[in-house]
């Protein structure tokens, strides 16, 4: 087992993020009014605003629901809230999914082909209980039964184990549970609040809203190959976070178990609390959110061969945008950075960026472009040293007339992967190209 404290790099970054965001909303934010939200006038002039259906009624604040991502992390206040909703007495009830039925194939001598299906599944409970906020979620996924083997095609993704060796150029199947926790806030002083989360199945405070959350990578099936440097703690069995917020800031920290689940996906691999993060957001208006973000995993990664599991030191920071163009149409991109720091190892950097256009909840066109950093045990390359790969991948899905409240469609894309010359023996050539196509079936964007 190895020990490592937190780099005075990500130690600085923290400690000046949680002075200085705060105290920058604070004096930037004009007067609020008598919501205690403070620009809800200027929202009252753009194209789509908030149906107060939607909005979390905090008393001293007034909060759109659609800025709830993942755990505890934050989207932009402009954002479509793509849900069923209900009322069950003094209780909320939402509900949220996005499934493909999809067939992938990537080229190369590392590539591969697969028919399957990419999916999870999520209810919400909430409710006003005296000045405080109480909420419940759960989050389920079917990967376990409808992605075969060790994971799906995906072409320079790396991640976890499977029947003991490192997967590669696959994205493993998500858990059947994905997240199983609560929530709760009330005010402390003013417009400032106090919120709580935690339970067996959840996600730290650590990295952007995760990837299947976030609007600008939803109508795409594939997961990033730069998952594991930026939100791949979304499924924790473990964690306690506590934060502080407003209208346009919030710091938090975490406990949690910060290793990975194992190869049954079906159980719930809950295990000390003994890794730790924090992160800061700040929303300077209702089209941008930012985080900075850092934690160190204790026992994070498994090594082959049952070796001692190894931490691993991770910080990022990530800026999402999004511009509601016209009713039911939106624009959302998102750029991030990730780094990971293991003992006895380089550390490794990664870049996210990607974006998608969606009009009318009829046209959505979707790209991302990634650079990482990859060690060779990364790759399962039997070599030593960081190599740099990439991707580049785009597509098109079609949506059609809302059926019960679901939306479906069907879509495809192309991608691209890019490795250095000295991987090309094993990849067959310098770019692979790959190929997706599919039927999804999402809910349909709340009426504003």
């Amino acid at each position: 087992m190895y020990v490592r404290v937190v780099s005075s790099t990500a130690r600085a970054l923290l400690l000046v993020a949680l002075v200085t965001v705060p105290a920058s909303a604070a004096q930037e934010q004009p007067p609020p009014d008598a919501t205690g939200w403070p620009d809800a006038a200027a929202k009252a002039q753009e194209p789509v605003p908030h149906d107060m259906q939607h909005m979390h009624d905090m008393g001293s604040m007034v909060m759109p629901s659609s800025r709830d991502g993942s755990g505890t992390s934050w989207l932009p206040d402009d954002a479509p809230m793509y849900a069923l909703h209900r009322q069950a007495g003094d209780w909320t009830l939402m509900a949220h999914a996005n499934a493909f039925v999809q067939y992938l194939h990537e080229s190369g001598d590392r590539g591969a082909s697969q028919f399957g299906s990419i999916n999870w599944f999520m209810g919400m409970a909430d409710r006003t209980i005296g000045r405080g906020h109480l909420g419940f979620r759960g989050m389920v996924s079917l990967e376990p039964w409808t992605i075969r083997g060790c994971g799906y095609p995906d072409l320079l993704a790396s991640g976890e184990l499977c029947g003991g060796e490192v997967i590669h150029d696959r994205q493993h199947p998500h858990d059947l549970v994905m997240e199983l926790a609560a929530v709760y806030d009330r005010p402390l002083a003013g417009a400032i609040r106090l919120q709580l989360y935690g339970g067996p199945a959840g996600e730290p405070a650590l990295g952007p809203t995760a990837f299947p959350h976030r609007i600008s990578a939803m109508p795409s099936p594939l997961a990033p190959i730069t998952h594991h440097w930026l939100d791949a703690t979304h499924i924790t069995y473990g964690v306690i976070t506590g934060g502080v917020y407003g209208s346009r800031w919030k710091a938090e920290t975490s406990l949690f178990n910060g290793r990975e689940p194992d190869e049954t996906r079906t159980n719930l691999d809950v295990a000390r609390l003994d890794s730790w993060s924090g992160r800061v957001w700040w929303l300077p208006t209702g089209r941008w959110a930012f985080q900075v973000s850092a934690g160190r995993l204790t026992e994070a990664e498994a090594s082959e061969g049952g070796g001692p599991r190894t931490d691993v030191v991770r910080t990022t920071a990530s800026a999402t945008y999004h511009r509601l163009l016209r009713p039911r149409s939106i624009w959302a991109s998102t750029a991030a950075w990730g780094r990971n720091d293991e003992p006895g190892h380089d550390a490794t950097n990664a870049v996210l960026a990607e974006t998608n256009l969606t009009l009318d909840d009829r046209h959505s066109w979707f790209a991302r472009f990634e650079l990482s950093q990859k060690s060779a045990h990364d790759l399962d390359v039997d070599a030593t040293g960081v190599f740099t790969v990439a991707k580049l991948a785009g597509g098109y899905t079609r949506y059609f007339a809302a059926q019960h409240g679901f939306a479906p469609g069907v879509g495809g894309g192309l991608s691209a992967g890019f490795v250095p010359e000295a991987l090309m023996p094993l990849y067959g050539r310098r770019v692979n190209p790959g190929i997706a196509v599919f039927v999804t079936l999402r809910p349909v964007t709340q009426k504003s």
